[in-house]
């Protein structure tokens, strides 16, 4: 059945649906006409006992008297009747009795009985109905039905088949516009049409997905241009340096030099290639995380360490404020590499000593990076956690732009986020907001 197409389906549904309601109608109106008869005989054979018993009284007694429509008897206590003796104390009670084809009426026959009380003692009254008529009208109602029941099932099952068709022929057309839409024919949509109806919602739907899909598509190939680029520059300068070391005899010093601006690209590329794979496992929500209770002095205490020489080499500091009690559950390497990255944007776009603090707020722990320099250009704010997003003052100073979008994956892997903010005294606040548990 699922096989099927829809139109079919649901024309399959209404002929189902159709054909209970015929049956259902057939069955009603087949048992109301047969109780519309039957109350009719019994007000006749009703009508008809009470003149034979009138008959009665006057001190007629007769046997069966036939007629067109029926039979009258009137008889005397231990004179034979047509009906038993059952069938008359039923009829007397008032129950339907019938009995089969008597004398020279045709067909079955309803009987009604009562006494009589008369001078010459109790005399029993019996009337009887042929039914042939009532039987017959029924027996042509019922063929009427049932050659009536499958043309009309036949004709609304087709009205159904049209009436489904039409209503999914703007699916069609919309499937047909649907498979028009190519990646060479951005920004089509699908046409929704006046009315606010099930296909307008879908249409609607339908575009806003494609929307996200072009967006997703323009973002991945920016992704994958900028990777590009930033594996060429490495990989370049790297073939530089031993085409140069090996066009012509070189000194032992040379080489070195050669060979450590070589290791220094390799480097580089190494971690490109760490940042990417992070990024990757961190959209897929395959980035492994190890949930531990953490303090968030440890956190500084260990970044501290790490970048301390090299903010010294440039005559700078980095502070550490004191977040004694302040706690997160988190996984510690992951941390100490996004504030890492934070710390090294600070190192290379920022000026002045960097400041580290911890803020419990609002059942999160927020983990800031502060600077003293210029701080982020106003248009660049919110495009600061992009994949190789980086300020026009910022593409000549070296890295790959990678660095706060890591951070950035890294806090949404521990379900949390990741702000800039330039402060007003100058420089760049930027955190990452970790739920404390």
């Amino acid at each position: 059945m699922t096989r099927f197409p829809i139109r079919l389906r649901l024309t399959i549904a209404f002929a189902i649906a159709m054909a209970i309601v015929l049956a259902a109608t057939g069955a009603f109106l087949y048992f109301r006409v047969a109780a519309s008869l039957d109350e009719a005989v019994d007000e006749g054979l009703e009508e008809r006992l009470r003149d034979a018993a009138a008959l009665a009284r006057a001190g007629e007694r007769t046997g069966p008297r036939f007629e067109e429509e029926g039979f009258t008897e009137i008889t005397a206590p231990g004179q034979p009747s047509l009906a038993s003796p059952e069938q008359l104390r039923e009829a007397r009670a008032g129950g339907r009795v019938e009995l089969d084809q008597v004398g020279d009426l045709k067909g079955d026959v309803r009987i009604k009985s009562s006494f009589v009380e008369t001078e010459e003692g109790r005399r029993t009254v019996v009337v009887g109905a042929a039914l042939g008529d009532r039987n017959d009208a029924l027996r042509k109602l019922l063929a009427q039905l049932i050659i009536a029941a499958p043309i009309a099932l036949l004709l609304s099952s087709a009205l159904g088949y049209w009436l489904s068709r039409a209503a999914l022929q703007p699916v069609d057309e919309m499937r047909a516009e649907a498979a028009a839409i190519s990646g060479e024919d951005p920004g089509r949509r699908l046409h929704a049409g006046p009315a606010q109806d099930e296909i307008t919602r879908l249409a609607e739907t339908l575009n806003a997905m494609l929307a996200r899909l072009e967006r997703a598509i323009q973002r991945e190939r920016s992704f994958v241009a900028d990777a590009s680029h930033e594996l060429r520059t490495p990989l370049a300068l790297m073939k530089t340096e031993l085409d140069l070391a090996l066009r012509k005899p070189r000194t032992a010093p040379e080489l070195e030099d050669a060979l450590r601006s070589a290791e220094a690209e390799t480097d580089r590329l190494a971690r490109l290639a760490e940042d990417l794979l992070v990024l990757a496992q961190a959209d897929d929500g395959r980035l492994p995380l190890r949930h531990d209770e953490l303090r968030a002095a440890e956190l500084f205490a260990t970044v501290q360490h790490a970048f301390q020489p090299r903010a010294e080499a440039s005559g700078r500091t980095i502070q550490a404020e004191a977040a004694d009690g302040v706690a997160l559950s988190g996984d510690r390497l992951r941390l100490e590499q996004a504030l890492g990255n934070l710390v090294d944007n600070a190192l290379r776009h920022g000026a002045g000593d960097v400041s580290l603090s911890a803020l419990d707020r609002n059942g999160s722990v927020e983990l800031h990076v502060v600077d003293h320099g210029r701080g982020f250009p106003p248009d660049f704010l919110p495009h600061a956690f992009e994949r190789f997003g980086r300020a026009d003052d910022a593409r000549t100073s070296g890295g790959a732009g990678l660095g706060l979008a890591l951070a950035a994956a890294i806090a949404q892997a521990h379900r949390g986020s990741a702000h800039a903010a330039n402060r007003e005294g100058g420089g760049a606040d930027v955190w990452l907001a970790i739920p404390k548990s």
